[in-house]
């Protein structure tokens, strides 16, 4: 049977992914001169009191030594599927594909780029697992979970541009729009999936969430889609935007979580995404 292989991008700790039958590579989250791995050793909760203007943190994704570690060992009985999320927002992919290139199991081993990332991403590799249970081949496993990628969409509205110009992660028209106040942003994932990009920007909340909604309607989101809503310390909030969504798609599967401490190293405090993917 097929191994799955993921990261925390997927919002499972190390032992949540036990229990789902897959390994789990933390990625790392940096706060002054202390590293952790993220959910395994430090949650999202103890990282926000640690978070000051002098005290921010910095993300990075797992070494290839822990990469190998497990290619190496998993390798030696089972055929291994590594699913990263996004190529371009983390590192995670490149260095997952050069510690396959040095694994003595390197025939064994296959990794594929998400595209994707938190909601959409956990869906993903929870498919994979279920697809790899049926007996079904690696190849065919990633055919039905590219079908399933033609159909996301995220979006991120953050509070805090600084996290993101910090990281890189958006295009140079979009961290323009970082210092314009009163707005709302509404970012979305540029066409290779590699940044983020300016979709829209609104006077309110409410607004913003009309603008998200109207998209997912000329996608035709319905439920043959999964959607997640996730959040960084806004749980009321981020709740009442789960039900508005739930009330215009009431046969969509809709789950609610809270962004781990990379993502919130990236979207800062406060931030709400609201992504989809077709199942």
């Amino acid at each position: 049977m097929v191994k799955i292989i993921s990261d925390t991008s997927t919002l499972f700790s190390t032992n949540e992914g036990k229990e789902q039958s897959i390994t789990i590579t933390p990625l790392h989250v940096t706060i002054g001169k202390e590293s952790y791995r993220e959910l395994d050793e430090i949650d999202s909760a103890h990282f926000l009191k640690r978070i000051t203007a002098e005290n921010l943190p910095m993300s990075s994704q797992p070494s290839i030594g822990d990469k190998l570690k497990q290619y190496d060992q998993l390798g030696e009985t089972e055929e291994i599927l590594d699913i990263t999320m996004a190529d371009g927002l983390s590192g995670t992919y490149e260095s997952a594909c050069n510690a396959k290139q040095i694994s003595v199991n390197c025939d064994r081993i296959t990794v594929f780029n998400s595209q994707t990332l938190c909601g959409p991403h956990r869906y993903l590799v929870l498919k994979a697992v279920q697809l790899a249970s049926e007996g079904i081949s690696v190849k065919e496993i990633i055919k039905e979970l590219e079908k399933s990628i033609q159909g996301e969409k995220s979006f991120l509205i953050p509070r805090d541009f600084s996290f993101l110009k910090r990281g890189g992660r958006l295009t140079p028209l979009a961290a323009t729009i970082g210092g314009m106040l009163k707005v709302v942003p509404v970012m979305t994932l540029t066409q290779d999936h590699r940044r983020l990009e300016k979709y829209t920007m609104k006077r309110t909340m409410k607004k913003a969430m009309e603008a998200i909604i109207e998209c997912y309607e000329e996608l035709g989101v319905d439920e043959n889609f999964y959607m997640s809503v996730t959040h960084a310390d806004v749980l009321e909030e981020a709740t009442m935007v789960k039900d508005m969504m739930q009330k215009h798609f009431p046969n969509t599967e809709i789950e609610l979580f809270e962004l781990s401490p990379v993502f919130i190293t990236q979207g800062g405090p406060g931030c709400i995404a609201v992504q989809v993917i077709k199942k």
